[in-house]
């Protein structure tokens, strides 16, 4: 009847005049007219049923997939404002029933109330009309925890452990740099001291042996004159 949510049932075996009288639609003799007869989905009588005779080819992840307990914004009205919104509530007030222990918001339908709503899942719809609403969007992992808060204390640790990698080549750097600046200047004084020191010595040789060689020729002409004099005495 009209407003209910079930067909109406069929009432079987009262007359011929009701076109389901006699056999009560099971038909004359065969499997289907015994008590307890049933037919597995696609039993075809024997031969070889439809999903058999078909071709299979490509992938399906049909046993690995991951499945989610489903849930609209619209069904989320009825909770009070300023509520929080998780699998537990959800299905204390039976807005749904339970699939998995994963949730999912799906984006079906308006929201008016600022919620807090948790889930591992929320769709690009869904979680903007949480957000226009003034609610939060939080997200949880398999085991049911923050993931934000999971997530957070692992970055420092990574960090602190790369840390002293990047700084060993970043110390090795400068030592290696600063040899060659040191050793630069000291041949490149060592190259400028030696020809200043040997030019003086070049130059002060000759003005040594002149003066020498002056006194042998005064000595010679005095031993001259001594000579004439002892030859004119």
């Amino acid at each position: 009847s009209k407003g209910t949510k079930h067909r109406t049932r069929k009432r079987v075996g009262r007359g011929t005049g009701s076109g389901s009288g006699k056999t009560s639609g099971r038909g004359h003799k065969g499997l289907g007219s015994r008590s307890g007869a049933s037919k597995k989905p696609g039993f075809e009588g024997g031969q070889m049923p439809l999903y058999r005779r078909v071709p299979k080819r490509g992938f399906t992840n049909a046993r690995f997939r991951t499945e989610y307990t489903i849930i609209n914004v619209r069904d989320l009205e009825a909770f009070d404002n300023g509520a929080t919104v998780d699998l537990d509530s959800i299905l204390a007030k039976g807005l749904t029933s339970l699939e998995t222990k994963l949730l999912k918001v799906l984006g079906m339908g308006e929201l008016t109330k600022k919620l807090t709503v948790r889930a591992q899942k929320f769709s690009k719809s869904a979680a903007e009309k949480i957000a226009a609403a003034g609610g939060e969007v939080v997200i949880l992992d398999a085991k049911g925890a923050d993931k934000a808060n999971a997530e957070a204390p692992s970055e420092p640790e990574a960090k602190v452990e790369e840390a002293p990698a990047e700084e060993t080549p970043e110390e090795d750097a400068p030592a290696e740099e600063e040899a060659p600046a040191e050793e630069a200047p000291a041949e490149e004084e060592a190259a400028e001291e030696t020809p200043e020191e040997d030019a003086p010595a070049e130059e002060e040789a000759p003005a040594e042996e002149a003066p020498a060689e002056e006194e042998a020729a005064d000595a010679d002409d005095e031993a001259e004159d001594k000579e004439d004099g002892d030859s004119d005495a």
